[in-house]
């Protein structure tokens, strides 16, 4: 998965488009592409703004002052990071996982995804550790404000292709819970527990 940190990146809109979609007064939304959306908005969808600017006045001021704004010819560009706190709520519903509290991550959206980090749980394995590896293997955006001095993150994670997380996830699992079948004492396949036995079956590990 590749990052775009809000605190770097500038979005890139059509000038004339989002004239338009200002003067029809009806709620859109913006991507990380700079694209135009409107409602209702689909899973994976990223976006930087929904809502209705005020269209009375210039562009550089219609979203309201968490927004960093230049025009330029027919190009907008975009700034959004001061405004993360809103685009959490935005973005919740959109996103494969939420990254943005102090808990970390705790589900993820897809129902398939979901199952296998609630089954493989009882391996001791942590949705933090699923997401190292998707993040690591999986097509898709992280979507973050990211600091360095001081350390600070705060993000989203959006999945290109649930199908291509799930096998690299189950895979993963697979070999986990196989390897602790054969190797850990905690797991000795005579004395797993019934939701320990499930969870095996399920990664088809017994």
């Amino acid at each position: 998965m590749k990052k775009f940190n809000l605190f770097k990146e500038i979005i890139t809109a059509n000038t004339d488009e989002l004239k338009k979609a200002i003067d029809s007064q009806k709620t859109f939304a913006i991507n990380i592409y700079g694209e135009i959306l409107t409602e209702p908005y689909s899973e994976g969808d990223i976006l930087i703004y929904s809502g209705i600017p005020d269209k009375d006045v210039e562009i550089e001021k219609a979203f309201g002052p968490k927004y960093q704004i230049v025009v330029s010819d027919d190009r907008v560009l975009i700034k959004a990071f001061s405004n993360w706190q809103e685009l959490i709520a935005i973005n919740t519903p959109l996103a494969s996982y939420d990254d943005t509290t102090a808990d970390g991550v705790a589900e993820f959206s897809n129902k398939d995804l979901e199952e296998i980090g609630w089954n493989i749980t009882e391996f001791n394995v942590t949705y933090r550790e699923l997401v190292e590896v998707l993040e690591e293997k999986a097509d898709g955006i992280i979507l973050c404000i990211e600091q360095e001095e001081p350390y600070q993150f705060s993000g989203f994670g959006f999945l290109s292709n649930n199908e291509q997380a799930k096998d690299i996830l189950f895979k993963y699992c697979q070999e986990i819970v196989k390897d602790k079948l054969a190797n850990d004492d905690d797991f000795e396949k005579s004395n797993l527990e019934d939701d320990e036995e499930e969870a095996a079956i399920f990664f088809k590990a017994l």
